[in-house]
């Protein structure tokens, strides 16, 4: 194997997000030790800056066509790009929504910018990686930098329990996904994801050890996006948690996990497409059955959405296992979608809550209605887009991964998709429910700071009008597939 490593200057160029995020997280680490306590504020406005540059340098540096860079570390493509800018997004409103849940219990530290932002520059690095190194380095840089966060409120103990299950369990899935890569590295004698895939193409007499390895790949993934049975760290994780999170890991870093699906099954490992289809049926369909049935009995809004967020991974997967690029471009549709739902979600969360009270339970959703119309009416759109209702978004995205399956030749595939489908709506239409026909427990007034309301406001309303006119998100998922 050539282990020279070189790079061209222009190289860097390709490289300016990640490397704006790596400078900017660190300088505002260190700056935020020496702010005062009354100019917190300069640390988020930074941070804020920060994800706002990096998305355009992203734009600025949007390939006309696939390049491999830093000696086949680093691929600049379209998927990746696109990828890239709704991560920026979903970071910079989970920012928003974050602020005054966090002033109001004395979070209000720099950590938690400084953490998002090493976050998304770990989640950068998985969506470009085109060498297991990168994989790795990416996938580590963001889980422990979403390990901190997890544990940050220090006087919480379900806090703390949810850091302690998530490290375990996540060091231990860490193990299976480089067991995994060590073997591939020793058959292939490469970590370069082409070279890999040249290796398994040219060498069919290896096919089971090259399965072998991939099932514990195949392991490691399945828990990074939480799907069933590598899903127990989900529900506990994102009750405990502080709310905002508990949005953060629910939104951006699915996004990332669909990316590492990408480059590791797809850009390396396409010749095994039998065998990793099968196991990504499997991983599906329990995901969806265990996910909508178990929500069922939730009484706790964020265990519901956990539960939630698994049945809509084995949705996720639909578009990934036909192992075809319109397959891939649905399943890509449907990740970015599910992102703008979880967030809108746990977002009304954050808004119900205040100091000394956290609106987790589902009876504090009682009568909202009454207290205010129009947060009813966007959580009214968020939940009958999670529940697949047209004309909304989630509709959409559920239509798009079904035609992919049922053009695939999977049609019972398709038939257990929507029976479990039609299940999982009977907990969202609980929402609708308790909010409009149940009168309110609690009648204090919901206030929040005005860029809140107004990224709320354009969270629901998004779902809403891309579900109305879901053509131009649509093309563009498969546009950067290669399809037109």
């Amino acid at each position: 194997m050539d282990t020279t490593f070189t790079f061209a200057m222009a190289d860097l160029g390709v490289l300016a997000p990640e490397i704006l995020l790596l400078t900017m997280a660190s300088l505002i680490l260190v700056i935020d030790v020496y702010l005062p306590e009354r100019m917190r504020e300069f640390t988020f406005q930074l941070s804020q800056s920060t994800l706002i540059g990096a998305a355009l340098l992203v734009f600025a540096t949007y390939p006309t066509q696939s390049e491999v860079v830093m000696s086949g570390m680093y691929v600049n493509d379209a998927m990746g790009a696109v990828l890239k800018l709704f991560i920026s997004l979903i970071v910079f409103m989970s920012f928003i929504y974050a602020r005054s849940y966090l002033r109001a219990r004395d979070l209000y530290k720099g950590e938690f910018f400084v953490l998002g932002l090493f976050a998304t520059l770990g989640m950068f690095v998985m969506v470009s990686a085109h060498n297991l190194l990168m994989v790795y380095l990416g996938l580590e840089l963001l889980s422990l930098s979403l390990y901190a966060m997890v544990a940050m409120h220090r006087d919480s103990a379900n806090a703390t329990e949810a850091a302690m299950k998530y490290f375990v369990l996540g060091a231990l899935a860490s193990g299976m996904l480089l067991y995994g890569m060590s073997i591939l590295y020793g058959l292939t004698n490469s970590l370069d994801l082409s070279e890999i895939l040249t290796a398994m193409q040219a060498d069919s007499e290896q096919k089971m050890v090259m399965v072998f390895a991939l099932v514990f790949i195949v392991i490691g993934l399945a828990f990074k996006l939480g799907a069933v049975p590598f899903h127990m760290w989900i529900p506990d994780v994102y009750q405990g948690a502080p709310t905002p999170v508990t949005l953060f890991i629910s939104s951006a870093p699915k996004l990332a996990a669909f990316a590492i699906v990408m480059r590791l099954l797809v850009d390396g490992m396409a010749p095994l497409q039998d065998s990793w289809s099968g196991m990504l049926i499997i991983l599906s369909v329990l995901s969806m059955i265990i996910g909508n049935v178990v929500a069922i009995a939730q009484t706790n809004l964020k265990r519901m959405l956990a539960y939630s967020t698994i049945s809509h991974v084995g949705f996720l997967l639909l578009g990934v296992l036909t192992g075809t690029q319109s397959g891939y471009a649905a399943s890509m549709f449907y990740t970015i979608v599910y992102t703008l739902m979880s967030m809108g979600g746990f977002a009304v969360i954050l808004l119900l809550s205040r100091a000394g009270f956290e609106a987790e339970e589902l009876d504090d959703l009682k009568g909202l209605y009454d207290r205010n119309s129009w947060y009813a009416a966007i959580m009214a759109i968020l939940m009958l887009s999670m529940a697949g209702v047209p004309p909304m978004l989630g509709f959409w995205a559920k239509w798009a991964v079904l035609n992919q399956i049922v053009s695939a030749g999977l049609l019972w595939l398709a038939i257990v998709a929507v029976v479990f489908s039609v299940v999982g709506a009977f907990y969202y239409l609980r929402v609708l429910k308790l909010m409009y026909f149940d009168k309110p427990e609690d009648n204090t007034p919901i206030e929040a700071p005005l860029d809140m309301r107004l990224a709320l406001s354009a969270n629901g309303l998004a779902i809403l009008a891309l579900g109305l006119l879901p053509t131009p998100l649509m093309t563009l998922c498969f546009s950067v597939m290669g399809l037109s």
